[in-house]
Order: structure tokens, then sequence, then C-alpha cells
């Protein structure tokens, strides 16, 4: 049975969406992803779309969300470490993986969080996988 896993940082304009999709990509046999911000953001960051795309995963119906669009019954909250509290979402296991929010800064930095990204969701779909989580 697949894991509810949602990916949630401040706007849900870089990094949380960033995360889904490669939840998607990668792992859409034991994962279903979701993700949402803390904050109302109008859109996805339009480089955050383009090294995505660059990977060959379309983000063209990438859209910021809030927390109130996340399932009930969550199994996992990864949160982006966003310097703020989230607030309480019921979920089986949470964690947060820490990672630096790239706006604002060159291309170069989106691609590496995207990089950093995929290798943690790699990690995250091997754990599933092995019942650790």
């Amino acid at each position: 049975m697949k894991k509810k896993v949602a990916f949630v940082c401040t706007h849900n304009s870089c990094r949380s969406i960033m995360s889904e999709a490669w939840a998607k990509k990668l792992g859409s046999d034991v994962i279903e992803a979701y993700s949402a911000g803390t904050v109302k953001y109008d859109s996805p960051k339009p480089l955050a779309i383009e090294v995505m795309e660059d990977e060959g995963i379309d983000m063209s119906r990438a859209s910021s969300k809030l927390l109130d669009k996340l399932p009930d019954n969550l199994d996992i909250l990864i949160t982006m470490g966003c310097g703020v509290e989230c607030p309480f979402v019921p979920c089986n296991h949470r964690e947060d993986w820490g990672i630096d929010d790239p706006s604002g800064g060159p291309k170069s930095g989106f691609e590496e969080t995207r990089d950093i990204i995929k290798k943690k969701v790699i990690k995250l779909i091997n754990r599933i996988e092995k019942g650790e989580l």
C-alpha cells in the first residue's frame, strides 16, 4: 500500500513542489505525493519549474497550494527547513530535511537544490520499501 507523503515549506513555490515532483517521478509505486505551503503564494518560482523541466519533469501544471489542500491521514510529513514553526499536521512520521531556499539566487542554486532533493527522495523511497517508515 502506498504511503501518503506531504512535502511542506513556506510558500510551496520551490523546494516542496520539487520534492512532490521527484516523488511522483521516482516513487509512484510506493508514494502518493503531495505538497503545500504555510503562506499563500501566487505561483511556483519560474527557475524551480525550469530546472525540473531540464530533468524531463513536466511542471506545467504545478501550482502553489496551502496546507488545507493536503489529504487527511498522512503517513509522512517532510518539512524543508523553512525556519518557521509549521502548524500541527497529523501524520504518523515527521522529519525536517533542512534544505536552504534558493529563491532570489542564480539558476545554479536551484539546480543544486533540485539535486539534493532528488537524493533525499530516493533515500525516502528506499526507507519506505524496506519498511523503515
